[in-house]
């Protein structure tokens, strides 16, 4: 497959001729005069919900741990799944798209891109699109997100022998059901190990930032973590589909105990810092140019937003519109609506309550071992924007989880907290508007960092204030534990086990 140079340009008589029904003709030599692409048919007809049986399912790597736990679960149910490499196609990218994109719609892109050039290298002849199908989930508006799989289709029509290439998309407004991508009987076990994979990947993450900070030796907790994602994807892939959480329960134990030996005791506690913001930003350490590892090296420790924390918030929403809905129909008598939405409801409080039951049960089991951050509840952020009536939960966008973590990472503790997110991010953006004030007048050191492709020279010294300050809210308020609780004393903790 050769990439072309030219870039990508969506002509504006393109589409309008695709609202007309007509067939727009590109100019001569245009990149699109290959072939009159109906591009409203093929966002019909190649992207949406397909059956994943007989073929490569190729994941964009967000969370890292996150994406390889998933993919081995699918796995575990006969889905051939795997994690494409990430960010080495970032050229490619920024090629095909305008800058006026999300940065992660232009790291995505590249990634599909530099995959399917690659294996169009090593296959040669025997490269055939229609083996693999794309997975890029979406979302509702006003966030860009749900425009992703949209615009990455109209690049992958370009290239003619890619238009057949299958995006299969899960969206937040029915809570990512799986419904239409595996066999019905398959969905909600699927469902359930997939919520679990996500859970135990946040755990491995919170481990890895509680060990590196004090690690014996440099190195020492990347090396270690890498070796437990490996192992836990052998536990998914193997027990997953037969739901043996208990075995894998039994893996991550082992996992927390060997990681905890890691940790000198004789290093004093850090200044404790909260990151929220966009999901993907905060979770890909390439597009955030590893800025919790920069925090560390200026002697910060991290706990980042969860990713289940925003799956247990699409839930959450899901049910408080089909409760709004509910009192809606009543009042308008709206029979069929009526027991329409009292399924609804029925659904996403079992899946809510099962989502919060599991992420319970594998803190405990992590938190009798070692002292890592707890997850916040959806339910309590959205009171404490109600008590500060700061924001609301009915508007929606990450910006509800976000406003409100950065509230209750200060109520904790913490001693600063900082946003993460792409440059022109409108939720983000807003967060940051709403919640600098309000952090000012509590006295906590808070951050924002947007970010694009681009190197920003004063980012280093941003952050190098930023944590002269958070040392100093350390000294002056002292350093709380993972959950608002006085830190006890490292030694202690080491010899308990």
């Amino acid at each position: 497959m050769a990439i072309r140079k030219e870039g990508l340009s969506i002509d504006l008589r393109a589409l309008i001729c695709n609202i007309t029904n007509k067939r727009y003709r590109p100019a001569s030599g245009s990149m699109m005069e290959h072939e009159n692409i109906n591009i409203f048919q093929s966002l019909v007809n190649n992207v949406g919900r397909f059956n994943l049986r007989g073929k490569t399912v190729l994941f964009p790597e967000m969370n890292r741990i996150g994406s390889h736990l998933l993919a081995a679960t699918f796995r575990g149910f006969g889905i051939d799944a795997l994690v494409m490499e990430t960010h080495k196609g970032i050229d490619l990218g920024l090629e095909y798209s305008s800058g006026k994109e999300c940065y992660p719609c232009q790291v995505t892109l590249g990634d599909i891109l530099y995959f399917l050039r690659k294996e169009k290298e090593r296959l040669d002849n025997d490269f055939n699109p229609d083996d693999y199908i794309y997975f890029m989930p979406e979302s509702e508006g006003p966030c860009r997100f749900g425009m992703y799989n949209k615009y990455q289709r109209i690049v992958l029509d370009s290239f003619p022998q890619l238009a057949n290439l299958k995006i299969t998309s899960l969206t937040t407004g029915d809570g990512y059901s799986l419904n239409g991508i595996v066999d019905e009987d398959g969905v909600g076990d699927l469902r359930k190990s997939s919520y679990f994979s996500v859970v135990v990947a946040d755990i491995l993450d919170r481990l890895l930032w509680r060990v590196r900070p004090y690690e014996r030796g440099p190195g020492m907790a990347d090396e270690f973590i890498e070796k437990a994602m490996r192992n836990m994807e052998d536990a998914f892939e193997a027990h997953g589909a037969r739901k043996d959480f208990k075995e894998i329960l039994n893996r991550l134990e082992e996992t927390i105990k060997e990681g905890k030996l890691i940790i000198d005791p004789d290093i004093p506690s850090k200044p404790l810092i909260g990151i929220v913001g966009e999901i993907y930003l905060r979770s890909h350490v390439h597009s955030n140019q590893d800025l919790i590892k920069v925090l560390e090296r200026y002697g910060a420790e991290v706990v980042n937003a969860s990713i289940a924390e925003w799956v247990n918030y699409i839930t959450y929403s899901r049910l408080k519109e089909a409760k709004s809905e509910l009192r809606l129909n009543i009042k308008q008598l709206r029979l069929n609506n009526i027991i329409r939405y009292l399924k609804s409801i029925a659904r996403y409080s079992a899946e809510l309550f099962y989502q919060e039951l599991r992420q319970r049960q594998v803190y405990m089991r992590a938190n009798a071992l070692i002292d890592l951050a707890g997850d916040h509840k959806v339910a309590h952020l959205e009171e404490i924007l109600k008590e500060d009536d700061l924001f609301s939960f009915d508007i929606g966008t990450e910006a509800c989880l976000s406003i409100s973590g950065i509230l209750e990472y200060a109520r904790e503790g913490y001693n600063g907290v900082v946003n993460v997110y792409p440059f022109t991010c409108m939720p983000s953006t807003v967060t940051s508007a709403v919640i600098g004030p309000v952090m000012n007048s509590l006295g906590v050191p808070y951050m924002d960092t947007p970010y694009d492709s681009s190197i920003q020279p004063y980012r280093e010294a941003a952050i190098r204030t930023f944590m002269y300050q958070a040392h100093h809210h350390m000294e002056s308020n002292g350093r709380k534990g993972h959950n608002g609780i006085r830190k006890q004393n490292r030694k202690k903790e080491i010899g308990e086990l």
